[in-house]
């Protein structure tokens, strides 16, 4: 069986603990995603980084 080219990732809030989890394709981007979100913690949209 062929291995995945999809990796799960943790993206982790600037501002508080909060942490989302989603799926990347390696080969297609393969420095870390930044992405602005809804933190339920703090009522606001703020900026997720990817996390180890």
């Amino acid at each position: 069986m062929a291995s995945s080219k999809r990796e799960k990732i943790k993206l982790k809030s600037s501002k508080s603990a909060y942490i989302y989890t989603s799926e990347k394709n390696k080969s297609s981007t393969p420095e870390r995603i930044t992405l602005k979100k809804y933190d339920p913690t703090i009522r606001e949209r703020c900026e997720f980084k990817e996390a180890k």
